[in-house]
C-alpha cells in the first residue's frame, strides 16, 4: 500500500471514529430521555419532539459559521444529532397516534414538530453567527 492510500484509509479511519463517537452519546441520551422523560412528558411522542427540537437548535448552531468545524460536524451534527433525532420515530408516533383515532394528536405533532424544528434550526443558526461574529472582532 503507497504512502498516498494510506494516509485516506488513516482519514477515513478518523472520520468514522469522529461519528461513532458522537453516535454512541446521542443513542443512548435519546433512550434515557424517552425513558426518564416521556412518562413525565405525555409519551415517547413529547419525548421525541423534545429531542428533535434539540437536535435542530445544534444542527442549525453547526450550519453557522464555525471556523475549522469538519471534525465538530462529524462529531456532534452525524454522529450525536444523526441519533439523537430520528425521522423514522417521530413517523411512527404519528402513525400510533392515528391508530388510536387522535387525527388531531397527530396532525398537530406534524405540523409542530415541522414549525418548531425550522423555528429551533433557525435560533440555532442565529445564535452561531453571533457567538461566532463576537469571537472573530466584527
Amino acid at each position: 500500500m503507497d504512502s498516498l492510500a494510506r494516509r485516506r484509509l488513516r482519514f477515513a479511519l478518523r472520520e468514522l471514529l469522529l461519528v461513532a463517537a458522537g453516535a454512541v452519546p446521542g443513542a443512548l441520551l435519546r433512550w434515557q430521555v424517552g425513558l426518564q422523560l416521556g412518562p413525565r412528558l405525555g409519551g415517547d411522542a413529547a419525548a421525541h419532539l423534545l429531542v428533535n427540537l434539540v437536535g435542530s437548535f445544534v444542527l442549525g448552531f453547526l450550519a453557522g459559521p464555525i471556523p475549522r468545524r469538519t471534525s465538530l460536524v462529524l462529531w456532534l451534527g452525524i454522529g450525536f444529532c444523526g441519533c439523537l433525532t430520528t425521522f423514522s420515530s417521530w413517523m411512527l408516533d404519528v402513525v400510533h397516534l392515528l391508530e388510536a383515532g387522535h387525527l388531531w394528536t397527530a396532525l398537530a405533532l406534524v405540523v409542530g414538530s415541522l414549525v418548531f424544528g425550522l423555528a429551533f434550526a433557525a435560533l440555532g443558526l442565529a445564535c452561531s453567527r453571533r457567538v461566532f461574529r463576537r469571537h472573530s472582532g466584527v
